[in-house]
């Protein structure tokens, strides 16, 4: 993906959340584990050399498990990506090869959404799968639309999406303040939230979007690409201050993956959904 349309998705994403960041709180949050106040999930896109190199070691030192949606995986990182589902992350499908709209990604002359259907999609998450359970033997996998967009020459797949079966669950680019403060149970598994970051992010704004789940016994959903290298990367400094952060306050905050996120949501409904 080009660099110039991933800083694009970010600042947009990022726009959407501020514009929303002024609602109002809900009435009852999610019932997290342990008398978590919230829960973080930390994912990471595309698969990038910097996730393996920095990302990866720094969250194994600290004892968090994340999510890696992967899609363009070269064959050299395949024992390390199986290595990283060994460990107890998540391994998502972001496709086999990330099409985006042609104006996203406008240096791209093949593999581009105007070139997909609805079927051809959804059989390239299918074949996605495949590879996905050769790295970690699981036959359940989430999915994150790449760019965050979901049209086709037909329409929006995700509700085809939704009847195939084929995943778990959709994380979008868009975070609103009533998924920081709402009921994570009730929230549709085809419009998972997730906010990016675009590059100079620093670590206390990272922290500050904890800071809000926590204050609204919600969930906050991090999009990182790069760490401390490739892409829309948030510098390493900035990736560890958050891990210190989320150590330090162990106990107000559940860091898992995203599958288990909703998993545990959808079977653990807060008191207005009751």
């Amino acid at each position: 993906m080009s660099r110039p349309g991933i800083v694009k998705l970010a600042v947009c994403g990022a726009l959407a959340f501020a514009a929303t960041a002024t609602g109002s709180r809900a009435d009852a949050g999610t019932l997290w584990p342990h008398g978590a106040r919230a829960a973080v999930v930390l994912t990471y896109d595309d698969a990038l050399d910097s996730q393996l190199d920095h990302a990866v070691p720094e969250l194994d030192a600290d004892g968090f498990k994340a999510t890696f949606f992967l899609a363009n995986v070269k064959q050299a990182d395949v024992p390390r990506w199986r290595a990283v589902a060994a460990e107890g992350h998540e391994l998502g499908n972001h496709t086999i090869f990330h099409a985006c709209a042609a104006k996203t990604v406008p240096n791209e002359t093949r593999y581009t959404l105007e070139d997909y259907t609805t079927a051809g999609i959804l059989r390239e998450i299918a074949q996605q799968n495949v590879l996905l359970t050769a790295l970690d033997g699981r036959d359940r996998h989430g999915f994150a639309t790449p760019c965050g967009d979901s049209h086709v020459t037909d329409g929006d797949y995700l509700e085809a999406l939704r009847r195939s079966g084929l995943v778990t669950y959709v994380r979008g680019v868009v975070t609103t303040q009533a998924d920081l403060s709402g009921d994570a149970s009730q929230v549709d598994l085809m419009h998972i939230p997730s906010r990016g970051w675009p590059e100079g992010t620093t670590g206390d704004q990272l922290i500050d979007f904890a800071q809000q789940a926590v204050a609204g016994g919600g969930w906050a959903v991090f999009l990182f690409h790069g760490v401390g290298g490739d892409y829309l990367q948030v510098s390493d400094a900035a990736h560890r201050q958050l891990l210190g952060w989320l150590k330090a306050h162990r106990r107000e905050v559940w860091v898992t993956t995203l599958q288990n996120a909703t998993d545990w949501a959808k079977a653990h409904p807060g008191p207005v959904a009751r």
